[in-house]
């Protein structure tokens, strides 16, 4: 569910390394080809029949799965008497859930591992409904579908941009979001300058927020960019999209705009260091506004102090923010009641208001955003849904394996911010260089 740590929408690897998650849907795949799927009984897809008897949910959400989530429950079934629904909370949700996936023991119903290659999604997974149908009431739909048929549905959409302290920004004179990269580096040295406070804060140690400097192809305003990505041989050419993330990247802590000792960096530790004014910026989604916001009120500082900016480029003059769908959630093929799973499903993400109380984009088509994603639209920013990639579909996570790179997690950037820091040998020329070396090695491989 909305995690404390990330949007998991559209393949990105955040709480473990890339080379474990390699290895676990290596497992996964071996385990697939050998059970058929580790199915059930019904291996027609159906979920179907009386809505009643007991269901496992599987939750990333340790925090919520003792108090807010069976409130949820609670209603549910009082809304269909006979129903239980209890939650299995799981901490190591990625390399946990992936190994009970192998196993066949995976719950009723749970949010979709990244390690599940969308070929495989039918293999684990009940099919939900058709991309055509489904697209007209749900948003996010084709992240978690192959050859037409949707597993999984989004409990909740963020955005992609910077959490900033504003109060510490206008200190620094900047009452608006930058509209450049030069702009936004110029800002951060003001801040540095003028306040005192940490301009950027990577939170290196845990890893996973720099994955979100791949969250943001929406800036070049390209529909097909998910398309048009694997067929790049070098996407780290200069006005290329990962030039320019992790160009800026590097050149925040290049230019000294970041905390001292990225090896010490705490995430729990960071929320009351932005929501106090000792951090100015974070660049996460947008389900880490209120937890900044709830950091503030329990330190005593001011909620409204924080916001959420878009990323500083624009292209026909308009900042553009992608938004997608966080983890989603699936029936399992193994479930032995699927009608109940189906239920709670549906109801989860379509009445439970979850994603409202959560600040998140609600997933069904017309329902309102919440107040901070509103502000968000406010700064001139276009909220877009990338569609995911159909001539190419697959390709770049194939690339990603065969190359090494793990694109959509925070091995190479850390990297990458080690370069910057003098930590390591290189500099930002020759390791892009060094990535698009082996990226287009593994493109060529993976393309023909």
């Amino acid at each position: 569910m909305l995690g404390a740590r990330r949007r998991m929408g559209s393949g990105m690897i955040n709480r473990r390394h890339f080379l474990e998650l390699g290895v676990a849907a290596t497992a996964l795949a071996l385990a697939a080809g050998c059970t058929g799927g580790a199915g059930g009984d019904d291996e027609t897809g159906t979920t179907g029949g009386a809505v009643t008897g007991e269901i496992t949910v599987l939750t990333n959400r340790t925090d919520l799965a003792e108090t807010t989530l069976p409130a949820y429950a609670k209603r549910f079934e009082a809304e269909y008497p006979g129903t239980k629904v209890s939650f299995e909370p799981v901490t190591n949700y990625e390399g946990d859930v992936t190994t009970q996936l192998s196993s066949g023991d995976y719950g009723d119903v749970l949010l979709i591992p990244n390690t599940v290659a969308v070929d495989q999604l039918g293999q684990f997974f009940e099919p939900l409904g058709s991309t055509a149908d489904l697209k007209a009431k749900y948003r996010f739909v084709d992240e978690k579908a192959f050859d037409g048929q949707v597993y999984g549905l989004s409990i909740g959409g963020v955005a992609n941009g910077f959490v900033v302290n504003k109060r510490i920004w206008q200190q620094a004179g900047i009452t608006a979001p930058p509209a450049t990269t030069d702009e936004f580096l110029a800002g951060l040295a003001a801040v540095k300058s003028k306040t005192g406070a940490v301009p950027f804060y990577t939170n290196y140690k845990d890893g996973w927020p720099l994955s979100f400097f791949n969250s943001q192809r929406a800036i070049v305003a390209d529909p097909a960019i998910n398309d048009k990505f694997p067929a790049d041989p070098a996407p780290w050419q200069p006005g290329k999209i990962e030039y320019v993330t992790d160009g800026l990247l590097f050149d925040i802590v290049r230019g000294g705009l970041s905390e001292k000792d990225p090896l010490t960096t705490n995430w729990e530790g960071s929320k009351p260091m932005i929501a106090t004014g000792k951090v100015a910026t974070m660049l996460l989604g947008s389900w880490a506004v209120p937890q900044m916001k709830d950091a503030a009120k329990a330190a005593g500082a001011d909620p409204a102090d924080i916001a959420f900016w878009p990323f500083p480029y624009q292209s026909g003059g308009k900042f553009h923010a992608r938004i997608e769908g966080d983890y989603k959630a699936a029936v399992s093929k193994s479930s032995d009641n699927k009608a109940t799973a189906r239920a709670w499903l549906d109801w989860f993400v379509t009445e439970s208001g979850f994603a409202g109380d959560q600040e998140a984009i609600p997933p069904v088509i017309g329902q309102p955003l919440p107040a901070s994603l509103q502000a968000f639209q406010d700064t001139g920013v276009e909220l877009v849904e990338l569609p995911a990639a159909t001539t190419n579909a697959g390709k770049e996570d194939e690339i990603i394996k065969d190359s090494e790179i793990d694109l959509a997690g925070h091995i190479y950037r850390q990297k990458l911010v080690d370069i910057a820091r003098g930590a390591a040998k290189g500099s930002k020329e020759s390791y892009f260089a060094d990535l698009n070396k082996r990226w287009g090695e593994a493109q060529r491989r993976v393309m023909g």
